[in-house]
């Protein structure tokens, strides 16, 4: 399954729908920031992973706590939202909370939900990793190619899918900030694999602030 599947699939739609029943925000919402959220996790995973203790902390992370069955029951997501606020702490740092001011000002989910959102989503993605890992039977030393690799059929898939419906609901929720009206989801990931390999280690400033700002137009 491609991050697009993901995104577009039933998994996206179902955990969109309980985030709007408990968070009372709009759906369509949702399924923006998990577009937004899921490969800006991911990249910034694939650079950490350069370092071998980070891949290998991932990798154990990944075959302990991430075996993909979140994605057949998406109310995981719910009972593990304790664990999903110390993912996104461990991935973005000390730059969390400016990602999760920028992205509640594109998103227009308020800021005192936008983190418990996200905390909702992170053991999805996590979980989607977790599964490619397994059906590539990859080790720590190849989690960046494969992190990469799912950027890049992403980048691939929406390029040739502008009809994508999502496109339609990420254009209007980030209010057309994107940098093409026919193919927001793709101007997403196209900037964020435009970024990767440009980003900070963990700790500097701008690393994640730069992969934003280029999604969002500079804005």
């Amino acid at each position: 399954m491609g991050l697009i599947d993901l995104l577009t699939g039933n998994t996206g739609n179902q955990v969109a729908e309980r985030a709007e029943n408990k968070f009372g925000i709009s759906r369509n919402q949702v399924l923006a920031l998990l577009a937004v959220a899921a490969p800006l996790i991911i990249s910034y995973l694939s650079k950490k992973s350069q370092s071998p203790n980070e891949a290998e902390s991932l990798n154990t992370a990944l075959d302990k706590d991430h075996d993909g069955s979140i994605l057949n029951d998406v109310s995981q997501a719910e009972a593990r939202q304790s664990e999903g606020n110390s993912i996104l702490n461990h991935i973005f740092g000390e730059e969390k909370q400016t990602v999760e001011s920028q992205l509640s000002q594109k998103t227009g989910i308020s800021i005192d939900k936008i983190g418990p959102v996200l905390s909702m989503l992170a053991p999805i993605i996590m979980g989607y990793i977790g599964k490619e890992k397994q059906q590539n039977n990859v080790g720590a030393g190849g989690l960046g190619g494969l992190l990469d690799g799912i950027l890049g059929n992403a980048s691939g898939q929406a390029q040739n899918g502008q009809s994508n419906p999502l496109n339609d609901i990420i254009g209007n929720v980030l209010g057309g900030q994107s940098n093409s009206s026919s193919n927001p989801l793709n101007d997403i990931i196209g900037s964020v694999l435009g970024n990767n390999n440009n980003q900070k280690k963990d700790g500097d400033s701008g690393g994640i602030g730069s992969i934003l700002g280029s999604i969002f137009g500079g804005k």
